[in-house]
């Protein structure tokens, strides 16, 4: 897939584990996202994957060869918006990857803020911004082996002036852009995001920022905007407050929850998506509501049929 994707002014679907399949890229995409993220994916899982044309969803599918499940589903709805996020140690594997995928995908995206322990004692995630020289070596691998814009995303350090220092290494690969959460690997989601973090990186870089991490303050897309300009980015990347509501990137505000999610499951029935992984986005929906009868019967569920 040729593309050459301009990440000024973007709103963005975050990159988030288990919900960042295709049903919610789509909804996001419906409701007025420029581009999605998938879910982080590690190299060596789409590596042992193989392609196939599914004639009956109209999708391309990425099946792993050990168990049959799907590692990876696209459409054609989705093309030149979907950017795939890898999780990778891994020069020489990032590139296997980017070469293999750079006919479905938009572009390729390095997660390098990962703070679980999966992640970091693989060598992945938050512990690449520790490691310089293998995080480099990786972008620009990529950057000189695929035709497609290659990105990263990386948290803030305690130290600000180390953080301006990193991004300017990562900016020197010929990364397109870099997404900023303005979080350290310590902190969690309650934290308090840190804009002017984000804001200082933003305002040393000449490549685009993607201000990450603002969701305590996101219900709407008015809110993503002003969480851009305290950032001092165009472009903002929603994870949490996107996965409560897909419809706060509506221009026109967004829809109650029941509309979400009945489009949401329209969506999961049409592209065949795994009663699990359905079943899992829409608990993260209802939130506190999965104690309500609703969410008690969500939760006995074990099919599609049981689900809806």
């Amino acid at each position: 897939m040729k593309s050459d994707i301009d990440y000024r002014n973007k709103l963005v679907l975050a990159p988030m584990v288990r919900v960042g399949t295709l049903p919610m890229r789509l909804l996001a995409l419906e409701y007025g996202a420029d581009l999605v993220y998938t879910e982080e994916i590690i190299d060596w899982k789409l590596l042992r994957a193989e392609r196939h044309t599914n004639e009956v969803l109209g999708t391309i599918d990425y099946i792993d060869t050990t168990d049959g499940t799907v590692v990876f589903r696209t459409c054609p709805d989705e093309r030149g918006k979907v950017v795939l996020q890898i999780g990778t140690a891994s020069a020489e594997r990032a590139v296997a990857v980017g070469q293999m995928m750079q006919n479905d995908v938009a572009a390729i995206d390095v997660n390098m803020g990962c703070p679980k322990d999966f992640s970091i004692k693989g060598g992945m995630g938050v512990a690449l911004l520790y490691d310089l020289p293998r995080a480099k070596a990786i972008l620009e691998g990529l950057v000189q082996g695929v035709r497609i814009p290659v990105t990263c995303k990386i948290r803030v350090m305690p130290d600000l002036d180390e953080t301006v220092a990193l991004a300017k290494e990562l900016q020197s690969t010929g990364i397109r852009a870099i997404g900023v959460h303005g979080r350290t690997k310590t902190e969690r989601p309650r934290d308090p995001v840190n804009e002017d973090a984000i804001a200082r990186v933003a305002n040393a870089l000449h490549i685009p920022v993607i201000a990450n991490g603002g969701s305590q303050s996101i219900t709407r897309r008015h809110d993503i905007l002003r969480f851009a300009q305290r950032c001092s980015t165009t472009s903002v990347m929603v994870a949490r407050a996107a996965e409560w509501n897909c419809s706060v990137f509506r221009a026109d505000g967004p829809l109650p929850l029941d509309d979400v999610i009945r489009r949401y499951l329209e969506l999961s029935v049409r592209y065949d998506n795994s009663p699990s992984n359905t079943k899992y986005c829409v608990q993260m929906m209802l939130r506190s509501l999965q104690e309500s009868p609703i969410g008690r019967r969500l939760l006995d569920s074990q099919t599609m049929q049981q689900i809806w």
